[in-house]
């Protein structure tokens, strides 16, 4: 199993949107994952807040970042869909995604993302997402 380093650097090429983001790596295992997204002044939208496209990028990425967790650094899936319920705006900070499989089969994967600013216990987003394995 790679160490965290060795994923990150997985997933910087595997999505080189999440490199030029700097997205980081926290944690990463038994299915779930710890990312954050620094602060980028590129990412803000009209009211000073992290735009949606911004955290949904960052949320598919954490999903991600779970699989890869239990396939030993290799997943050659897809996302299907996803499901984003934005509940609060994030700010002018940095964001943190915690994400789960909650069901893997042979074909398809199920998740759940929690979005938050970092520092705040206050969900800013809810994305459930189903992903299919390609053979």
């Amino acid at each position: 199993m790679p160490d965290l380093q060795e994923m990150q650097a997985i997933i910087h090429r595997g999505v080189p949107l999440a490199a030029a983001w700097g997205v980081e790596l926290l944690s990463a295992e038994n299915g779930t994952a710890l990312l954050r997204l620094p602060f980028r002044e590129e990412l803000l939208r009209p009211g000073n807040t992290v735009s949606g496209p911004a955290l949904m990028g960052l949320a598919d990425v954490a999903m991600w970042a779970a699989l890869l967790s239990v396939t030993g650094g290799r997943d050659e899936s897809v996302t299907s869909s996803m499901q984003v319920t934005f509940l609060r705006p994030v700010g002018a900070r940095a964001v943190l995604a915690e994400s789960r499989i909650i069901k893997r089969g042979r074909r398809t994967i199920y998740g759940e993302i929690l979005l938050r600013a970092e520092g705040s216990e206050e969900l800013c987003a809810h994305i459930t997402t189903h992903w299919v394995v390609i053979v």
